[in-house]
């Protein structure tokens, strides 16, 4: 039984939203700009999906992320514990903006640009383990375990808890009607790893951008990326988990999309893409075309709005459907000028990581094509199964030779 999807109140959830999002948003936005829908979990929400307007409301700041300003009943997306729900897709400035510039200092260009090395080190370590010819679905072998590495490595989280955070990840973004309490389970194990991360890391610091946050929120001197502590440098515990959460939560789950839809989007595509120097805008194109997220975070007016020519009430939950903003145009085209998509957001809220995704993925489509230039699709396009998510755009599994 399907869940509950984002369609025109008082219609049955159409199935087609997992196996084939774009056609059903396509006849949305075809029909209006601005729906009233069922959200997710069956409570009235309003969908917006023509580029310009959703780009438009990705940076109006009346356009809140804050639940506290949310009507009673309306959609609220994830419900979290304090501890893991005072991160950035919950707020809005200041404490959005005092969050962001903590931890952005660790996802500049000029940063992120120095894990090239160590992330092509990781990308060839999945190839060798792969053997020069053969059968392996990538998503496994491949496009999950290299940015689960990357972001793990940066925050300083061991080896051995890289598998299970993978699988809580899994519970939360696209759960099993099967498993009604997994998704429960999985932020209560996630709660007891990242409080008992966090007591190890104050033990003995490491140089890593955990034990760096932990330097602010304990007060220390200097932080560990050189700068030195505003008076708004500062964090609760709640804030400090909260982060730790969300950047791997964020790094690993948009990545892996990203990398796998791009794979899938150059084998199905072929001659597209003539040589490695076209890889940086291609990247682009396959995040425009078929990106890691259908849906932008839920936002709530904070008063009465008009989107797209329809008043919005102050209070009631907006969804931006990024997914049906960027399909027009619809083929995919390697060649296009795509820098202005919206995959990875816009405004002040803008994809934090962003540099990194962009950064892993082209490394992982450089090593791919230089080390197994025979890699062919093995499955039919049409018979391939995504991840039951409303949010997620991946598939569960790409299964190819080489």
């Amino acid at each position: 039984m399907p869940m509950p999807m984002p369609m025109p109140m008082g219609q049955d959830p159409a199935a087609g939203l997992i196996d084939d999002p774009y056609a059903v948003y396509a006849r949305l936005r075809e029909t209006a700009p601005v729906h009233r829908v069922a959200g997710p979990d069956g409570s009235p929400a309003w969908l917006v999906t023509r580029y310009e307007d959703v780009r438009e409301a990705l940076a109006n700041p009346l356009l809140s992320l804050d639940k506290r300003h949310a009507l009673p009943g309306s959609y609220q997306g994830f419900t979290l514990p304090p501890a893991l729900d005072a991160n950035l897709l919950n707020m809005d400035p200041p404490d959005h903006t005092r969050i962001r510039r903590l931890v952005g200092r660790a996802f500049t260009p000029r940063r992120v640009e120095q894990l090239r090395a160590p992330i092509r080190e990781t990308a060839d370590r999945l190839l060798d383990a792969l053997g020069p010819h053969g059968s392996t679905d990538l998503i496994a072998s491949y496009a999950a375990p290299l940015p689960i590495a990357v972001i793990c490595d940066l925050l300083g989280v061991p080896d051995e808890h890289r598998r299970d955070f993978r699988a809580w990840t899994d519970a939360l973004v696209a759960p099993d009607p099967a498993r009604p309490g997994a998704a429960k389970e999985a932020i209560g194990a996630m709660l007891g790893f990242f409080a008992g991360l966090l007591a190890a890391k104050r033990k003995e610091p490491a140089d890593d951008l955990l034990s760096d946050l932990i330097a602010v929120r304990d007060e220390n001197d200097r932080l560990a990326v050189g700068s030195r502590r505003g008076e708004g440098d500062r964090l609760t515990e709640d804030e400090l988990m909260s982060l730790a959460f969300l950047i791997l939560f964020a790094g690993y789950e948009n990545t892996v999309q990203l990398i796998g839809n791009a794979v899938l989007g150059l084998l199905t595509h072929p001659g597209q893409l003539t040589g490695p120097e076209g890889i940086p805008a291609a990247i682009e194109e396959f995040a425009r075309y078929d990106g890691p997220a259908l849906l932008a975070i839920r936002r709530f007016p904070l008063q009465d709005v008009t989107i797209g020519g329809v008043s919005v009430p102050a209070g009631e939950t907006v969804l931006l459907s990024l997914s049906a903003a960027n399909r027009d145009p619809r083929r995919l085209d390697l060649g296009r000028d795509a820098s202005g998509h919206l995959a990875l957001g816009h405004g002040i809220h803008y994809c934090l990581g962003a540099p990194l995704a962009r950064l892993e993925t082209e490394i992982a489509l450089s090593a791919l094509l230089e080390r197994l230039p025979d890699l062919a699709l093995a499955a039919d396009p049409a018979e391939l199964r995504w991840r039951p998510s409303l949010r997620a755009r991946g598939l569960l599994a790409l299964p190819v030779t080489y």
